[in-house]
């Protein structure tokens, strides 16, 4: 028997989205970001590309107070 899988049987046609909404809503954030990343390797490849390149976006701003 399979350990840490959770599955749900039916035919497509009468499935709704309820069963992925509360598996990952049941997902810490971390399962969130893995998964998301694991789709951005995957399709980084399926493109040709060099997944050793990958990296996240980083973004700096500037906070200035308010005078006053």
């Amino acid at each position: 028997m399979r350990t840490g899988f959770v599955e749900r049987h039916g035919k497509l046609a009468e499935l709704d989205r309820s069963f992925d909404l509360k598996f990952w809503q049941d997902q810490p954030a971390q399962a969130h970001f893995d998964a998301a990343w694991e789709l951005i390797v995957h399709a980084h490849k399926v493109k040709g590309g060099d997944v050793r390149q990958l990296r996240l976006q980083r973004s700096v701003e500037a906070f200035q107070r308010q005078p006053g």
